[in-house]
């Protein structure tokens, strides 16, 4: 089994998990922040980030509802760490990022933090708040800065209840193209 063939597997066997109390399960939220992506023309690294941004949510076995008893499961770290031996760069620094853009976000925009669904607001706080200046200073100077905030904005959108997308398998090409490009298929 290739590991574009793994990682879809992965998708079907854990992804009709909720995604933390919205209204969509983690591969509908996945789909959507992909599909987000290929509408904006991003780059395939992106869309491949914006596939796999969660991922680390398929990795462990927490009930759902962890955030409501107070448990981070640190996703983004999980995902990264598989990741990271896969990807470039460019697909696993958004992933690791994704939740320090949302804590940036919420530091430097006000609107963006009204506008977070309650399970956002809870999974922020066990996520360490709103950055410091000086922390929103250091996450801006980190060098896929801007894409992460990119991404964290198609991850926010992609909570859309019976949304239509484009299946699984067409983001497998994707895949595939940068573990190619990794030197990992």
């Amino acid at each position: 089994m290739t590991i574009t063939e793994q990682i879809i597997e992965l998708f079907v066997r854990k992804g009709d998990s909720e995604y933390g109390g919205e209204p969509v399960t983690q591969r509908e939220h996945a789909l959507q922040a992909a599909f987000l992506a290929l509408q904006a023309d991003a780059k395939p690294s992106l869309i491949v980030a914006a596939l796999l941004h969660d991922i680390g949510h398929l990795l462990h076995d927490l009930p759902d509802d962890a955030p409501d008893a107070g448990i981070d499961d640190h996703h983004e770290r999980a995902g990264d760490h598989f990741l990271r031996p896969l990807f470039s760069a460019a697909v696993t620094e958004p992933v690791r990022m994704h939740v320090e853009a949302k804590r940036y976000l919420c530091a430097v925009d006000p609107d963006y933090m009204r506008a977070l669904s309650e399970p956002s607001r809870v999974s922020l706080a066990l996520q360490g708040g709103p950055m410091t200046a000086e922390e929103a200073e250091r996450f801006l100077a980190q060098p896929f800065a801007e894409v992460a905030v990119r991404l964290r904005r198609w991850d926010d959108e992609a909570k859309v209840a019976g949304l239509k997308t484009p299946p699984l398998e067409r983001f497998a090409e994707f895949l595939t193209r940068e573990l190619d490009a990794e030197g990992s298929v």
